[in-house]
């Protein structure tokens, strides 16, 4: 079974409640990867998910630190919440870059996804910033240098390419909502596409594995209906299964 991590996908929410002259405050937490971490389970594989806020001083910041995993997926949180450590932050002191890390781990036998969200790739006003970030030259896509989100409210058509296996999984696979718009690199694969731009990419780098996966893995880009889609589960499976360098199942 791969031993995968997750990292990001989680939010802090702090709102004022002004009512005529009084007001109060109120605050909540929320995470947006139920769905995709019970998908995996129904797969028969366990994803440890690493909260957005305890990514600065717990994410592994080493090869021989990654190596406890088979695959990490970055998943709505940017490239800030990797290399300004509490030490770097706070002390003014070095501190190992973990992308520096991931990339090397990839090179030597990872399995690294990115999925999308408004703090991936180069997200909301490019503030997730992973487009000149050291994980970039391993990921199967190039990113845009600006604002990358595609809102698609009316629905955007997923349509898979090519003969990969991954590609099988995602026959029949409901509408999307948005994406972030990316280009597949020449050397690698394009699965699958969502309104024509990249949706699903996978490479081959060095020993390792790549995946870009360019929607959410939760609302609001990825809906309810895809979310419970009976093949979402499979998709999910294949997707860590041929990151972990395992065989994809027809079923996933």
């Amino acid at each position: 079974m791969p031993r995968v991590l997750l990292a990001g996908e989680s939010w802090v929410i702090h709102e004022i409640h002004q009512k005529g002259f009084d007001h109060f405050t109120s605050t909540t937490f929320d995470t947006g990867a139920d769905a995709f971490i019970a998908a995996a389970a129904e797969q028969g594989i366990e994803v440890e998910q690493m909260y957005g806020h305890d990514v600065p001083a717990r994410f592994p910041r080493t090869v021989e630190a990654l190596s406890a995993y088979d695959v990490v997926i970055i998943s709505d949180i940017g490239y800030n919440s990797f290399v300004l450590t509490p030490e770097t932050w706070k002390g003014g002191q070095r501190s190992d870059n973990a992308l520096v890390a991931l990339a090397e781990w990839t090179r030597q036998g990872g399995g690294l996804m990115m999925a999308g969200g408004y703090l991936s790739f180069q997200g909301i006003n490019a503030a997730a910033n992973f487009g000149r970030s050291p994980i970039a030259p391993v990921l199967p896509v190039t990113m845009i240098t600006g604002d990358d989100r595609v809102e698609v409210p009316q629905g955007a058509t997923v349509a898979a390419t090519g003969e990969h296996p991954l590609a099988a999984l995602l026959e029949g696979a409901p509408q999307l909502l948005g994406y972030n718009e990316v280009s597949a690199r020449e050397d690698a694969t394009l699965v699958a596409t969502v309104d024509a731009d990249p949706l699903l990419a996978v490479r081959e780098v060095g020993e390792g594995r790549s995946l870009a996966w360019t929607s959410d893995i939760g609302p609001h880009w990825c809906p309810e209906e895809f979310l419970h889609w009976d093949g979402f589960a499979p998709l999910v499976g294949g997707m860590l299964r041929w990151l972990a360098g395992e065989p994809v199942r027809a079923e996933g």
